[in-house]
C-alpha cells in the first residue's frame, strides 16, 4: 500500500500545532485516489482510532496515548488499541479510520488531544481544555476513591465548565456519584441522565441512575435501569459490585413486599 503526505494546509484550520509536524501525517491512500487531503468535518459517521500497543510503541508510551484518547474522545470517535502498524521506532502509532491516516511520534498528552482536535467534528475544539478537564476528573475520581464527595463535586463542575469536546459524559457519570454520595439524589439522578443523553448506550450511566432510583424508593425504575446496563454489557453479570447492587434491590423489593 503506497502512502501520500498530507501537506501542512491539510491541518491548519484545525490546529497551528501540527504545522511543525507534517511528515508525521500519512494518509494510507493513492496519490490518484485523493482528491482532497483534507478530513471531512462535515461528516457525522463514526470515526475510530487505533493505537498500536504493540511492543516498541509501548515502551514509547503508547498505552498512556491510548488512555488519554480514552478520556477525551467525543462521541462519534472510536477508540482502540490494536497491533503493530509498523513504522516501529517512530512511535507511539496510530490510525485513524475510515480515512487510513497513520499518525507518529503521538507520544505526548498535548500531541495526543491535537490529533483528536483534528478529527472532531465539534465547534468547540480546544485540545488544551480537553487535557485540563481530564486532569480535573483524575483528580475528583481520586477524591471519589476516598469519599471525599463534596471536593470530587467542586473538580467536576469545574471539569464541565471547560465544555470539553469529548469524555463529557464520564464527568457528569462521576458526578453523579460524588452527588449521591452527598445525599444529594436529585442532583445525582439528574447527572446521570445528562451522561445518558450523551451516551445512550453508556453502561455506567444506567448503573449511576439505577443507585440514584434506588435511594429514591422507586424500585421498578432502578430494576429497570440495571437492566438496561446488563443489556449494553453482559459482562458486568460477573462484576462483584453489580451482584451487590442487584442484591440491595432485592432486599428492598422483599422489605417492601414487591414481587
Amino acid at each position: 500500500m503506497t502512502t501520500a503526505t498530507v501537506s501542512s494546509s491539510c491541518f491548519h484550520a484545525y490546529t497551528s500545532a501540527f504545522l511543525q509536524y507534517p511528515n508525521h501525517i500519512k494518509p494510507a491512500i493513492s496519490n490518484s485516489n485523493m482528491k482532497s487531503s483534507k478530513p471531512n468535518r462535515n461528516i457525522k459517521s463514526e470515526i475510530e482510532i487505533r493505537v498500536c500497543v504493540n511492543k516498541a510503541c509501548s515502551k514509547q508510551g503508547s498505552r498512556e496515548t491510548l488512555e488519554i484518547l480514552s478520556g477525551i474522545s467525543p462521541l462519534n470517535i472510536i477508540i482502540k488499541s490494536c497491533g503493530c502498524l509498523g513504522k516501529c521506532g517512530s512511535g507511539p502509532n496510530l490510525v485513524v479510520l475510515p480515512e487510513g491516516v497513520l499518525v507518529s511520534h503521538v507520544g505526548t498528552p498535548m500531541k495526543t488531544a491535537q490529533v483528536l482536535a483534528c478529527f472532531s467534528t465539534a465547534k468547540e475544539n480546544d485540545p488544551q481544555n480537553n487535557l485540563k478537564s481530564l486532569a480535573l476528573r483524575k483528580k475528583a475520581d481520586a477524591e471519589l476513591d476516598n469519599k471525599n464527595y463534596e471536593q470530587a463535586l467542586i473538580l467536576l463542575s469545574q471539569a464541565v465548565e471547560l465544555k470539553p469536546f469529548g469524555g463529557l459524559h464520564l464527568i457528569y457519570i462521576s458526578r453523579s456519584s460524588a452527588r449521591l454520595g452527598m445525599g444529594d439524589v436529585s442532583g445525582a439522578l439528574e447527572d446521570a441522565k445528562i451522561a445518558l443523553n450523551l451516551t445512550p448506550q453508556s453502561t455506567q450511566a444506567y448503573i449511576c441512575q439505577g443507585d440514584a432510583f434506588l435511594e429514591m424508593e422507586e424500585y421498578d425504575a432502578a430494576e429497570k435501569s440495571y437492566s438496561s446496563a446488563l443489556l449494553t454489557d453482559p459482562s458486568i453479570r460477573r462484576s462483584k459490585s453489580f451482584k451487590a447492587r442487584v442484591a440491595k434491590l432485592h432486599e428492598k423489593l422483599a422489605a417492601a413486599d414487591l414481587p
